[in-house]
């Protein structure tokens, strides 16, 4: 475990925010299945959180008993995020986040996210607003750098520190990697060098071996799991077995068919419209389906469903064939070996 001031986070692996994909319903599930020692929100435009938009105060939900969790904020305004600062803290979230991270062209025009690395002068005025606003914990996520030439994530992470921020985490691609790049972890271990306050490592953690070695060549105090909790939502427990030296986590169908089903039942309670649940049943079926051996059908299956009804339908059909399958197999062998 590792401490963000005075709250500690065990295990050391926190749920990274993800928009689009971290609201409350998908961080209702990963706590359900557990191993996560921090949950993050979705990224909110600070202005709107501290105007009190419908969609940011939506944004901001979380459960009473998620704990910890950190409302994660984005802008470029350092008053702005100043008041949205203080509105995270009349919340009642644990931490509050700064986004340095986005690599979005939309949010990146307006010199928020990971623009911010390219002009520390105004990441410093934000860094000194917030921190100046709130007596929260704070702490920022970022990128290594811009670009591959330009990898100034330590000095950032100085500044940071400097300004009073008590957690970073670092991802190890550039803004201009985008989802791609070369994976080099180096940067990642020269923040962590560099300052004294804890640093998690992000990204391409997909599962135990990635996150041991990912926490082996950066000396990190704890890992940040993103696009891999879409894909396995049990890789916070793989992971936290892992670090202890517990055998491996081991997950049936009937475990992966009951979470996905709860999964979507959530979903469906969530929205107002089936449109609205179906849409999101389909993004992460494109995800979570990739972590099932042969699951390519079950997708598909989903992606082609006209209704919430039909897509539930096709997953308890595809397990229920798999069960079929696999009773059918022990009768084989032994016709075989007669």
């Amino acid at each position: 475990m590792f401490r963000i001031r005075d709250i500690a986070i065990d295990p050391p692996l926190v749920l990274a925010p993800m928009e689009g994909v971290t609201d409350l319903t998908f961080r209702r599930l990963i706590r359900s299945i557990g191993g996560c020692g921090l949950t993050v929100t979705e990224f909110i435009p600070a202005g709107q959180l501290a105007g009190k938009h419908r969609v940011a105060l939506r944004t901001a939900e979380f459960d009473a008993d998620e704990r910890p969790v950190s409302i994660q904020l984005y802008g470029r305004d350092p008053e702005l995020l100043a008041d949205g600062a203080r509105y995270v803290q009349d919340l009642g979230a644990d931490i509050v986040d700064l986004n340095m991270g986005c690599p979005s062209k939309k949010v990146c025009a307006h010199s928020g996210g990971s623009a911010l690395l390219r002009d520390e002068a105004l990441a410093r005025r934000i860094v000194s607003a917030i921190r100046g606003a709130t007596t929260l914990p704070f702490t920022v996520k970022m990128r290594a750098g811009w670009d591959p030439d330009h990898r100034n994530a330590p000095e950032i992470a100085a500044m940071c520190e400097g300004e009073g921020v008590e957690g970073l985490a670092v991802h190890w691609r550039t803004r201009t990697d985008g989802y791609g790049g070369t994976r080099t972890l180096q940067t990642i271990r020269d923040v962590v060098e560099r300052v004294k306050i804890p640093v998690l490592a992000n990204g391409d953690i997909t599962d135990a071996q990635t996150a041991l070695d990912t926490q082996r060549q950066t000396g990190a105090a704890g890992l940040m799991i993103g696009r891999g909790a879409i894909r396995d939502p049990w890789v916070f427990r793989r992971i936290a077995c892992a670090l202890v030296g517990q055998p491996p986590l081991q997950v049936d169908d009937d475990e992966r068919e009951r979470v996905l089903l709860a999964y979507y039942a959530t979903v469906r309670a969530l929205f107002d419209s089936d449109k609205g649940a179906l849409g999101r049943m389909k993004k992460i079926a494109k995800y979570f389906c990739d972590g099932i051996a042969g699951g390519e059908p079950l997708r598909q299956a989903i992606l082609h469903a006209r209704t919430p009804d039909e897509a539930t339908e096709q997953i308890s059909a595809f397990f229920a064939a798999r069960r079929h399958r696999l009773q059918q197999q022990p009768d084989q062998q032994t016709q075989h070996h007669a």
